[in-house]
């Protein structure tokens, strides 16, 4: 099996990457600045290198879910998963609030109704078990300076029952079901456990032919638990 690790020193000077370069362009001092003709050099030195683990660190690592969505939230999400454009996802949202699939969509606010919280939690509870409820409902407050919270987060509409992406699909268009089911899944998990497990970074190094010493760096995460990851 292979995996890629990236470039961290070379003979104790750090390599210099953004953060490295003060607001005159000039790198710090003590880091190196690897350019084409050192980089093809090294490379080539290392070819048929050795390399050997210098360090290995292990940690816990513990997620928690995103609130639900507010207007912005759900914009930039949409972008980023479904490739819609700011209006089109607007658009697509005032469907799906026109014919009762979601509240309203134009809000500031991250927060749920008691009745939105019991439902979700009850449904997270149908689909995927007890332990993967959050040990106590989730509330959150918005971080928005001046925001107005008339409203709730945007959610799936209902207080006694959400209906899933599966049923709504059979009842939309694709743009509304895909927008649906980004909302559904972001309102289910922001009452569901944490993601738990574990992080490993490792340091390998090896000798280059020239004698130079060259560090890379590598790490890989597992889950053990996938909590609120489990609906997505």
């Amino acid at each position: 099996r292979t995996f890629e690790a990236t470039l961290l020193q070379v003979d104790e000077a750090r390599v210099a990457t953004g953060k490295e370069f003060g607001a005159d362009g000039q790198p710090k001092p003590g880091t190196l600045v690897l350019d084409q003709a050192l980089a093809t050099g090294l490379a080539e030195g290392l070819l048929d290198s050795r390399f050997e683990v210098r360090s290995v660190e292990e940690k816990p690592y513990k997620r928690s879910p995103y609130p639900p969505f507010r207007t912005s939230t759900l914009q930039q999400e949409a972008a980023r998963k479904l490739r819609f454009s700011s209006s089109r996802t607007m658009s697509v949202a005032q469907r799906l609030y026109e014919n009762g699939y979601i509240t309203y969509m134009r809000t500031d606010s991250t927060s749920l109704a008691d009745s939105a919280v019991a439902s979700a939690r009850a449904q997270i509870t149908k689909l995927y078990g007890q332990e993967y409820l959050s040990p106590k409902p989730r509330t959150f407050a918005s971080k928005v300076k001046g925001a107005q919270e008339a409203h709730e987060a945007v959610r799936p509409a209902g207080d006694d029952q959400f209906q899933t992406p599966e049923q709504v699909a059979t009842l939309v268009g694709p743009d509304e079901g895909r927008l649906y089911d980004l909302i559904w899944k972001r309102t289910i998990a922001s009452q569901m456990a944490d993601a738990v497990g574990f992080t490993v970074s490792a340091r390998l190094g090896a000798q280059a032919t020239d004698g130079r010493d060259a560090v890379f760096s590598t790490s890989g995460r597992t889950i053990t638990f996938p909590g609120f990851l489990r609906v997505y």
